[in-house]
């Protein structure tokens, strides 16, 4: 009988640390969350500029990098009960009945129809040539103390972790001609995102 393995058996991420995913195989990533723009509402000649840029982009990336979406199903509960609180307040009758009219549209609306709330990554990839545990337990093993290990290690992630800077830049400066602001995940941040993904039961739940 072939035993089942755990799912952390099945994740390749090793930690996260200061904001970088390490993986198991000693490559690193960097999270940048991107906005969204509405392209639909745009002229034609600002459409025609934003495909420019973000082909120019492209153009100019030699490293490769990883558009995640992440599609939910709006929770539209906090709202409504923003609504109800409104609604409660002291108020003309004529604004209470217009609020109670639109609380009713909100719930009815919602009810039959999936509102989704899409959330856009780009995931920046770092493969150095070997990995810190190779530099802390291999080269080092034999010769230096704990305290230099130590240090080989950290000096080692901070030169990977200044290599994803580096093209995390260019990828914000691209996406930023093209109108899209991004920002990096710190690590409570990047934990909570990787949670979410692998229990999608509790996406809604904050993680304490």
């Amino acid at each position: 009988m072939t035993k089942s393995k755990s799912s952390q058996t099945l994740i390749s991420i090793e930690e996260v640390k200061e904001g970088i995913i390490i993986l198991k195989d000693g490559s690193m990533r960097m999270l940048l969350m991107a906005s969204s723009i509405n392209f639909a509402l745009k002229s034609e000649d600002e459409q025609k500029g934003v495909l420019y840029q973000f082909q120019n982009f492209l153009n100019s990336l030699d490293f490769s990098t990883q558009i995640y979406i992440q599609s939910r199903r709006l929770d539209i509960k906090p709202y409504l009960a923003l609504l109800q609180t409104l609604f409660k307040k002291d108020m003309p009758e004529l604004m209470q009945i217009q609020i109670r009219e639109y609380i009713e549209f909100v719930r009815s609306f919602t009810e039959n129809t999936n509102i989704m709330s899409k959330t856009f990554f780009l995931v920046i990839p770092y493969h150095p040539g070997f990995s810190s545990q190779k530099i802390a337990g291999g080269f080092f093993s034999k010769k230096s103390s704990a305290s230099q290990k130590e240090e080989a290690s950290f000096e080692y992630f901070e030169e990977c972790r200044s290599q994803l800077e580096q093209r995390a830049n260019v990828v914000r400066q691209g996406l930023s001609r093209a109108g899209i602001r991004t920002t990096p995940l710190g690590t409570e941040e990047i934990i909570e995102l990787f949670y979410k993904i692998f229990n999608p039961a509790n996406a809604n739940r904050e993680i304490n």
